[in-house]
């Protein structure tokens, strides 16, 4: 008894101190940052939903290829003839759960000019080439598809020395290069919209997308699909953005054989996150950044994606505000930083105080303590905890709806695949990775900017002012798996791989055709 004593009245001085001007202010901020990003979910809805629209619309006029583009005219053969050639280039690391079906998504597309596919790895050892090399060989006499080996980086990231690599060998006659992550399940008709809209706006320096994650049921992938919704904002916008996801980006070619800007010499000299390098150049030289409202892709995560590749991820995720390649790039990366760790904490700490709040208020008529009684008996912490949970409810509904509409988009713009579905959310642990991924944000952030290095697939980067100065091999004691695909990234050192990695991927390749629930 004398321990629930001393909690009564622990809970009462809590309660009095969460009703202070501070806490208060802080508990009306949390309500704030709730709405605010329920908003923008709104918005970001209503972008998309006029795409559905459009094609709903496209499809009451008789366009049943609505899907492909917006008129149909544009797929008669003398519009096809004058498309112009693109090149997809895409470094691969590892061969995981997903990539046979992200990657038939991709060498299927149905764009109708000239088309080319790299695939870049870093050595014939990485599992990736293996994989590739069938699915190349099934698409042999359809596909216009070939295999680039990189070699090691010596003065950028594996990433960035693959893309760069893809880029040397493409087409002399290639007017623009698509550059896709390998988790990257592109809809057949992604590439003719994109090269669309650069045909339409010449000024467009780069056009991007952003994935829609499909969480696995465990809850370091909810984290990693709370941790991406706030980001999807910026990239709902149906044209002008700010923002710039490497998992798809599609540029003019002449841009990299020109080294316009320094693309290709600030990417190879130091550089570790290409995306943010390149829309640091577009923001230096004012360049535009364009976002069409149909570049969303669904992205299942892995099936067995633990929490502690959740944490790698994030800490990835932060240490990209470690990396600059200018000043001004340099301040505007602290500026990230710091909203972002206040807004993250900002955001966690009114639920603690709301628990208090309606702890006190449950316990009160079960004790005799007076100052219990008295912190209960006060207006203040049940209104502050009443407008938290209204906001965290209205936050929850606009970020259900927004997932629901990106779903939709998704099925409309890939009708021959299997659809995919909302169903298998789980709500409970999406509120709980929008906790423990705010509260973990901060942790990471700090983490990278002390630390200055990062482990990424088994490479351990240093940076100095900002560019990798270090790159060290870790290949006998470093992870196994990527983070989102759980894709195994080394092969054996010598010969081919063995019986049972062929038996895998042939059970990989049969399960391909047998759509599974995060398939979907």
């Amino acid at each position: 008894m004398a321990g629930l004593e001393v909690l009564d009245v622990v809970l009462a001085s809590l309660s009095r101190a969460f009703c202070s001007p501070l806490a208060v202010f802080v508990q009306i901020q949390g309500c704030f940052i709730c709405l605010t990003l329920a908003i923008g979910w709104a918005f970001a809805a209503s972008v998309r939903n006029k795409a559905i629209r459009r094609m709903k619309k496209s499809i009451d006029n008789g366009n049943s290829f609505a899907f492909l583009c917006d008129d149909i005219n544009d797929l008669e053969h003398s519009a096809q003839l004058k498309l112009p050639g693109v090149s997809v280039v895409m470094p691969l690391k590892g061969f995981g759960e997903h990539n046979m079906q992200n990657w038939r998504s991709q060498v299927t597309s149905l764009y109708g000019g000239p088309l080319e596919f790299l695939f870049v790895v870093e050595s014939t050892e990485d599992p990736a080439y293996h994989a590739i090399s069938k699915l190349i060989s099934d698409f042999q006499d359809n596909v216009n598809a070939k295999i680039v080996v990189a070699g090691l980086s010596s003065t950028c990231s594996q990433k960035i020395h693959n893309q760069l690599a893809g880029v040397e060998k493409m087409n002399k006659d290639t007017k623009y290069v698509l550059f896709l992550d390998d988790d990257v399940r592109l809809h057949p008709g992604t590439i003719g919209a994109l090269t669309a809209e650069m045909e339409k706006k010449p000024e467009i320096f780069i056009q991007t997308g952003y994935p829609l994650d499909l969480p696995s049921g465990s809850l370091g992938s909810y984290c990693i699909y709370e941790y991406h919704m706030p980001c999807s904002m910026g990239f709902a916008t149906g044209g002008k953005t700010f923002f710039l996801w490497g998992g798809c980006m599609m540029m003019h070619a002449d841009d990299f054989r020109k080294d316009l800007y320094g693309v290709v010499s600030r990417l190879r000299d130091g550089g570790y996150s290409d995306d943010m390098t390149l829309a640091a150049i577009a923001e230096e030289h004012k360049r535009l950044i364009s976002s069409p409202p149909v570049a969303v892709f669904p992205h299942p995560l892995a099936s067995d994606l633990s929490f502690s590749r959740y944490w790698n991820y994030l800490m990835k995720q932060t240490f990209v505000l470690e990396s600059y390649v200018s000043k001004v790039n340099w301040w505007m990366n602290r500026a990230l930083f710091s909203s972002h760790c206040y807004l993250s904490w900002g955001f966690c700490w009114p639920y603690f105080m709301a628990t208090v709040h309606i702890v006190v208020a449950l316990r009160a008529p079960c004790t005799s303590e007076i100052s219990l009684k008295e912190a209960a008996a006060s207006s203040c912490g049940s209104l502050l905890a009443s407008c938290l949970v209204i906001c965290t409810l209205v936050e929850l509904i606009s970020m259900w709806n927004l997932t629901k509409v990106e779903i939709h988009l998704c099925n409309q713009l890939s009708p021959e695949g299997p659809p995919v579905s909302l169903g298998s959310f789980n709500w409970g642990l999406v509120f709980l990775s929008m906790l423990v991924d705010n509260f973990l944000y901060p942790i990471s952030a700090f983490r990278s900017h002390f630390s200055q290095c990062i482990n990424w697939s088994g490479i351990r980067y240093y940076l100095k002012d900002g560019k990798i100065s270090k790159i060290e091999r870790l290949k006998e004691n470093g992870s196994k798996y990527t983070d989102l695909g759980g894709k195994h990234l080394y092969g054996k050192r010598t010969g081919p791989p063995t019986k049972s990695f062929l038996s895998s991927l042939c059970r990989r390749l049969v399960q391909w055709h047998q759509p599974k629930k995060f398939d979907i």
